[in-house]
């Protein structure tokens, strides 16, 4: 039964949890974390750590996305980002940073982020940007809008992408825009490609499994929030407790493997995870890999040069997103933030060592096996 609490006078709303306040109970059993899997398989693609990288500018890059790969993760090129409409995004990107460091203008970052996306998207930018990471050997990914799903699709299918991800603040299984003679419906549009579909974000049991009847192979739970950087909230007043977002897709996901006979769908969290904890909880409530920003961005690699933003900070007139120092002076590399060694007792660095050894001390050995963990609420 929902756990419903009165806000008012016949108002009523739904009591929900972040990651923050669930804790993961082991079991009476533990393991050596040398015993631990992470690995995990959609579609044909399998990946040895449950980690995609945000599709921002401020992160994934052809060449960080290679380097993720290399390391088993997946980075997701913004296909409507700067890479597909600037030939020197390295400059944009140090010229952004230099006006977040110096400009007594709090907006002015974002107003020239905005400036940049109207640059009109050119495909041979694009498909350049794919046959780099594409060339390089590891699986390649790009994120469009629904909006823009039927113009680019065809683009990025044509350089040789693995794997599509149709990503947005809230995704609906049919996309309705003012003007179109046809909606995007995702179900059709899904079936008549030949590449594996990730789509999201969704925050019910309802919206994601309507998705997972799209024929998507994998549902991003979520917005990607993340404190300082993304304003959803303050802008659209949309919040997504990604504790009780998570366990209702991964309810979603039973359902709709009963009502098929067996296909399986991953669910991907999106949002509010920043240390091995929290990606360690997010797992635990049913995630299959997790979507992280932040906490990447902080890597050597990302060239954001210690600053993040997310994707829909360039949004053209209501951006939901600020730029974000997430790093200062010598930065770690991507394996330290990945696999350590660490220095940091909050777990901000070796994400994934942290979650094998949470894995390892309640006893279980691979990813799926640790979502029926049990879970406790704080009080």
């Amino acid at each position: 039964m929902r756990d419903l609490v009165e806000i008012g006078m016949g108002r009523t709303a739904r009591r929900t949890y972040e990651l923050d306040d669930i804790d993961i109970v082991p079991s009476r059993r533990t393991r050596s974390s040398k015993e631990v899997s992470t690995a995990w398989q959609l579609d044909a693609y399998r990946f040895d750590i449950p980690v995609l990288a945000h599709p921002t500018d401020a992160l994934v890059s052809p060449s960080f996305a290679i380097e993720l790969g290399k390391r088993g993760g997946l980075g997701v090129i913004n296909g409507e980002g700067l890479w597909g409409r600037h030939a020197d995004v390295d400059a944009k990107l140090a010229e952004l940073v230099h006006l977040a460091e110096t400009d007594d203008d709090p907006d002015a970052p974002i107003a020239r982020l905005q400036e940049l996306h109207a640059a009109p998207i050119q495909p041979h930018l694009l498909a350049a940007a794919v046959a780099q990471v594409r060339d390089s050997g590891v699986t390649t990914a790009v994120r469009v809008s629904p909006q823009n799903a039927r113009a680019l699709t065809p683009e990025l299918v044509k350089a040789g992408i693995d794997l599509l991800v149709i990503h947005g603040t809230i995704i609906s299984a049919e996309h309705v825009a003012h003007g179109e003679s046809e909606p995007l419906n995702l179900k059709t549009f899904i079936s008549e490609l030949d590449v594996p579909v990730i789509a999201g974000g969704v925050s019910d049991h309802r919206t994601a499994l309507h998705l997972m009847r799209t024929g998507a192979a994998g549902v991003i739970v979520g917005y990607g929030s993340t404190e300082g950087a993304t304003t959803t909230g303050e802008v659209l007043g949309i919040g997504v407790h990604m504790a009780t977002a998570i366990a209702d897709a991964a309810a979603a996901r039973r359902d709709y493997l009963d009502e098929t006979g067996g296909r399986y769908v991953h669910v991907i969290a999106d949002g509010d995870i920043s240390t091995s904890g929290h990606l360690a909880k997010a797992i635990a409530c049913g995630a299959d890999a997790a979507v992280l920003g932040a906490p990447l961005a902080v890597a050597a690699e990302a060239p954001g040069g210690g600053w993040y933003w997310p994707s829909a900070a360039a949004h053209p007139s209501v951006p939901r997103g600020a730029l974000l120092p997430v790093a200062a002076g010598e930065r770690p590399s991507l394996d330290r933030v990945l696999t350590g060694p660490s220095d940091d007792p909050y777990g901000s660095l070796n994400l994934v060592g942290g979650l094998r050894r949470s894995m390892a001390k309640s006893g279980y050995s691979d990813l799926k096996e640790f979502q029926k963990v049990g879970l406790t609420v704080r009080a």
